[in-house]
This record gives structure tokens, sequence and C-alpha cells, in this order.
């Protein structure tokens, strides 16, 4: 049987300085292939390449990745800043729209890290610039020294709603995952139910109310050892499957907002 596709929304890159470059991460292919069971497909984020309504019909999910560009605050209303960081406004003009139209359709998107964040500000919301900056919460940037493994390492707890998708799909309230974030939700936008928190009370885990497919977001890294991670490998793999569904034809109802 085909395997689904999943597009993997990709970033700009300046390799060497000087040359220009739109790719993702290979642990994000990995994870598509070898957990999801899935064709990962990388999408150039440049909007004079491609647009929302081609990739719409040409996969079957998307996964939302992480990367160092920031969502522009100008999406959700604010100025932009030095805390803000450095942007992609090509991947904001493809991902956003995106992500709208999948939740309408009901087609599966899988949000991690940036991703998490761009998921709450297609739905209105805000982000805060930088987390460590806030009274009482804890620094989320990963060890700026160190080997990957020490990058990734799992470092604090995340904990789900009673009862939520994130507990149903983990058999578990309480588990542990990696962090390597700067920004983070300020706002909850329209229909997005944060699900999971750090210790500090940081959003982590996040769904959309009412959605028609799978619309599942998580601030961390869950694509570092999928495979081996058993709460990375649960999210690849129900995420696959909802993309199999969908290249099987299975059209959920789509559920209109009040």
């Amino acid at each position: 049987m085909t395997r689904p596709v999943i597009g993997i929304i990709g970033n700009s890159y300046l390799i060497n300085d000087q040359y220009p470059a739109l790719a993702a991460g290979r642990m994000n292919c990995e994870a598509v292939a070898e957990v999801s069971g899935a064709l990962p497909m990388i999408v150039p984020s440049c909007p004079s390449l491609i647009d929302v309504a081609d990739l719409l019909e040409t996969c079957d999910g998307f996964l939302l990745t992480g990367g160092r560009p920031n969502v522009h605050p100008e999406e959700y209303g604010e100025d932009e800043t030095e805390a803000h960081g450095a942007f992609d406004r090509g991947r904001d003009r493809i991902a956003l729209p995106l992500i709208r139209a999948c939740i309408e359709r009901g087609q599966p998107i899988f949000g991690v890290c940036r991703g998490f964040q761009e998921v709450n500000v297609a739905m209105g919301g805000t982000l805060y610039p930088e987390i460590r900056d806030l009274p009482g919460r804890m620094n989320h940037r990963m060890p700026p020294d160190g080997t990957l493994e020490e990058k990734f390492e799992l470092r604090h707890s995340v904990t789900f709603t009673e009862g939520g998708p994130f507990h149903r799909l983990m058999g578990a309230r309480e588990v542990m995952t990696n962090t390597l974030h700067g920004q983070g939700i300020k706002t909850a936008g329209e229909r997005v139910v944060i699900d999971g928190l750090a210790p500090d009370g940081t959003p982590e885990a996040t769904y959309i109310k009412d959605a028609p497919g799978f619309s599942l977001a998580v601030q961390w890294h869950p694509e570092y050892r999928a495979a081996h991670d058993p709460v990375s490998r649960v999210l690849f793999e129900a995420f696959g499957a909802a993309a199999r569904a969908w290249a099987e034809g299975e059209r959920p109802q789509v559920l209109k907002s009040a």
C-alpha cells in the first residue's frame, strides 16, 4: 500500500553566510518515515514557489517543525522588538493559512515547538517573546553548549488534563520531555485548548476544540529519537494513523465555528 504523504514545513537558511537554502531537519524526516509510516516531503517555506491549495491536494498531513526563526509579532498584532529574535516571513505566509485550512477541512496537522506557536497564532493567539524573563518561569531554552544528546535530554515534566486527548493517548497524566524553546503562549487562540503544562505553568500541549481532524501540538521536540522514546513514538504513530486515514479517503465531518 502506498504510504501517506506528510508535508514537513521547512525553514529558510543561509549556508556559510552566503548560500540560501530551504530545508528541514533529518530528525523530522526520520520520525515521519520510521514512526508515522509515511513518506516525508519537505515543503519549501517560500510563497513564490508554492501555494496552500496545491499543498492541501498533494499531502495527506503536515508536520509543522521547530526552527530558530520565530513567528513575526505582526501576525498577532504586536510590534517587533529585539527580544522577538529572527524571523522567517515566508514561512509565516505559508504555515498560518495552511493551519487554518487544515483545521477547517479536518486534514491532520502536528505542531512542534515553533509549529506549536504557529497553531496558536493562526487561531488568533499571542506569544511571549522570552519565557525565561517572566516571573516564576524556568529557562526553557536548550543548553548553549554540549552534545546533541545533552541539548535534547529530558529536562522537565508535562502534566496533562485528566481525561484529555493527551492523557488518553499517553495512558498517563505526566510525562518527561525535552525543552528547547524561548517563546511560548501568552493568550490562547480561539478554540485552542491548553491540555498540558510544565511545572512552571508554561503551556506545553494543545489541541483545537471541535476540530474534525488530528490537531495536536506540543512545545517540546518529540522528533528526537522518536522511534525509541515512548512519548514521542505514541505521538508520531497517532499522527501517521490520521494521515493514513486521510489518504484512504476518510473525511471527517467539518465543524463550523459558531
